[in-house]
């Protein structure tokens, strides 16, 4: 896994680094503390790390292979979006995030009412970023802390009923605990996205593997034989000569 660099500018992985040439670009959003950064480092490292600092907004990528074939995954994880009495407090970065992504992942913590109430306030705020798209981007309901039952403030039943009204699958995992839910939740996602994508295609001017190995199958246009073209010259020669002669 490499830290790319904060969010203030937001880099675009070159196709030219990954021999596919498919990259998947994903934003990871949801309120202050509810595990955003724990579960994308869990991801990409298997490691948890239980404190960290407050987050600044970084940019992860990573080759993985899916499919038998090499992805280059980003993984944006933002700043914490606070609630407002306007809606989602949500800086430029989380914004430009938004409409980076190729696929979102909505986070809340099970131990934070709060952080559940303002999933559907983000959720049209994806919807609003990608209006002017023919295709909205893939979204997934992620439910993290479920470690925590003796401090659980929000209903198991509540995050799949939210993800049935907004369309999205949902995963109730534990960051801390689970390393298997947290790689199935992004691996099915990052799966469905390789699909979409077309495969690269081949730089002009450059033949791969199989076209050479198929080259020696394609019939060439057989070459003159020099010989045979000197020898009939030289009869076209001879018999104007003695058309001369005899007149």
């Amino acid at each position: 896994m490499r830290l790319t660099q904060n969010m203030s500018t937001i880099a675009e992985y070159s196709t030219s680094e990954c021999p596919s040439g498919r990259v998947i670009k994903i934003a990871v959003i949801g309120g202050s503390g509810v595990g955003k950064t724990a579960l994308v480092v869990r991801f990409l490292t298997r490691r948890f790390i239980g404190d960290y600092e407050r987050n600044a907004g970084n940019l992860y990528s990573r080759d993985v292979q899916i499919d038998n074939e090499q992805v280059a995954i980003q993984v944006q994880d933002t700043p914490g979006v606070n609630v407002t009495a306007n809606g989602p407090g949500c800086t430029d970065h989380v914004t430009r995030s938004i409409q980076w992504a190729d696929a979102i992942v909505l986070v809340y913590s099970v131990t934070d009412q709060r952080s559940f109430d303002f999933i559907g306030q983000l959720h049209q705020l994806v919807m609003r970023a990608h209006a002017d798209k023919t295709s909205m981007p893939p979204v997934i309901l992620l439910a993290n802390k479920a470690d925590l039952l003796h401090v659980r403030q929000v209903d198991a039943q509540q995050g799949p009923l939210l993800a049935s009204a907004l369309g999205c699958c949902f995963y109730e995992v534990s960051a801390s605990e689970d390393y298997s839910q947290v790689h199935g939740a992004f691996h099915r996602l990052c799966r469905d996205l390789a699909k979409q994508q077309p495969a690269a295609l081949p730089v002009s001017g450059s033949a791969t593997g199989s076209e050479k190995r198929r080259s020696p199958l394609i019939p060439r246009p057989k070459s003159p034989n020099m010989q045979d073209l000197k020898r009939r010259f030289k009869q076209a020669l001879s018999a104007k000569v003695r058309t001369v002669t005899s007149v």
